[in-house]
């Protein structure tokens, strides 16, 4: 298998094993007691990274790797386990609120939404790690608007709790 294909594995691996972990959390934190909401706008977030995911696979699957952006990649997957492990079982792709003080430690001491910078950084790297800009370039754009949307709702939805 050439780099590009390993890289690719890689990515969808990822992505899929978190939406087993999501499952497991989202779960875990409604019988909690948790809230969900902003749910109207979570499909079109799941087509658009799907939708990513694809194009990377299409137009990346046979490009050469740059190792300098693998190596930019590389990092941000600590960043993104920091990420994980600070939030735990609180950890979900959609927006569950439960009746608890908000998580302050790790990259939350930081900046209030760790998980949509990094979301952002990876949307544009990891097309260039294939050499696809036009793909980091169109997406930033559909992840903008849609990150316009999902931290609106997510902002009003952890108002009471701050």
């Amino acid at each position: 298998m050439t780099p590009a294909i390993w890289f690719l594995a890689f990515i969808i691996a990822q992505r899929l094993s978190e939406l087993v972990i999501a499952k497991r959390n989202t779960a875990r934190l409604l019988a909690q007691g948790a809230v969900q909401h902003g749910a109207a706008h979570y499909p079109a977030m799941v087509a658009m990274h799907s939708a990513w995911i694809v194009a990377l696979v299409v137009f990346g699957w046979n490009n050469p790797v740059s190792w300098p952006w693998l190596a930019v990649f590389a990092v941000l997957q600590v960043f993104r386990l920091w990420i994980l492990v600070t939030l735990g079982p609180r950890w979900t792709t959609r927006i569950i609120v439960l009746p608890e003080p908000l998580v302050a430690r790790g990259p939350f001491r930081f900046m209030r939404h760790p998980n949509y910078a990094l979301v952002v950084a990876e949307i544009i790297v990891a097309p260039m790690v294939l050499g696809l800009v036009w793909v980091a370039a169109l997406w930033t754009v559909l992840n903008a608007a849609m990150l316009w949307v999902r931290i609106r709702a997510e902002d009003r939805a952890l108002a009471p709790l701050r």
